[in-house]
């Protein structure tokens, strides 16, 4: 896998600028990332973009492409302003700066995030209608092939299948993974990173959504479940708790105006547990806290997606 990208050379920025988007640089606003290189910038003719670099792969054009189609629907994200072009070894893209919001909205943070992410299902163009999303990001990468538990994460050469100890994470991502398995559906397209630190608020309108080449393709109930697992209520640093994910859960199909079958449900429990025990795992194997799954925490989400956690 490739890793992180190095801080992009100021000059090769200019020029990139000047080549793409018809005006150089004026000012640099402000420079993030963590698997990409974030950089903000004001041009010369005004314009305030975000310029995004990161290690080429061919599903970049894709999210591109449902980002822009989602922007022309109305939804609330940077308007695209390239397509993915070359950046030395790597691929970068420009979006307009939308800047400033809240990380929370001023009411249940589990309601409003549920239904930003109804509407962006609503108004996401199928999976028939745009090129390849595979492979997923390694947090969305359930399906491995054969036994194999754990995917190959970003950034890194780490193999998490070779990462002994924290035993109880592996059996609660096998658990997760063999449940989702057992069933399926039509796939949508959505987000599978739908973190506090990716949606913005002013007050309780969404202001925008951030972070789009996590754009996938799976079945409804699996990226629900990522999203209900992943956002927060009150504090980017904590995830949602079990109760946080049922709010969201009944909230999403109400702003969908749809059941789920106890099957669609369970998955949707199942794909929470999976993600968030594939973090817990590289949090371990790195050394860190391990911070986005806890074994009773587990136990309890696994019961509701009605799979064992592997312990009698």
């Amino acid at each position: 896998m490739p890793l992180r990208v190095a801080d992009p050379d100021p000059g090769r920025l200019a020029q990139w600028c000047l080549r793409r988007l018809g005006s150089p640089p004026v000012e640099e606003l402000f420079r993030t990332g963590h698997l990409s290189s974030v950089v903000g910038l004001r041009l010369v003719d005004g314009q305030e973009v975000v310029v995004k670099i990161r290690p080429h792969s061919p599903r970049i054009a894709a999210c591109v492409d449902v980002q822009r189609r989602l922007f022309l629907a109305g939804y609330p994200c940077p308007r695209p302003l390239t397509d993915p072009a070359a950046f030395g070894h790597d691929v970068a893209t420009a979006e307009e700066l939308v800047p400033d919001g809240a990380m929370f909205p001023t009411s249940d943070a589990a309601v409003a995030f549920a239904e930003a992410y109804a509407w962006l299902v609503r108004l996401a163009p199928g999976p028939d209608e745009v090129a390849t999303l595979d492979p997923p990001p390694s947090w969305a990468a359930w399906n491995q092939a054969g036994d194999m538990l754990w995917p190959q994460s970003e950034g890194t050469d780490l193999d998490l299948n070779q990462v002994s100890g924290a035993e109880w994470i592996d059996d609660a991502g096998r658990s997760a993974r063999d449940r989702l398995r057992t069933g399926e559906s039509e796939p949508v397209i959505g987000h599978c990173d739908w973190l506090a630190g990716n949606l913005r608020w002013s007050g309780d309108r969404l202001l925008v959504v951030h972070d789009w080449d996590s754009m996938v393709s799976d079945s409804e109930a699996v990226l629900v479940g990522f999203a209900a697992a992943l956002y927060s209520t009150k504090s980017a640093d904590r995830l949602a708790s079990v109760d946080d994910t049922e709010r969201f859960l009944a909230a999403y199909r109400a702003a969908r105006g749809r059941t789920f079958s106890t099957d669609e449900l369970e998955r949707s429990w199942a794909a929470g547990v999976w993600t968030r025990a594939n973090d817990a795992k590289y949090q371990y194997a790195v050394g860190g806290p391990v911070t986005s799954l806890v074994e009773d925490e587990a136990r309890e989400r696994l019961r509701r997606a009605g799979a064992s956690s592997g312990k009698p």
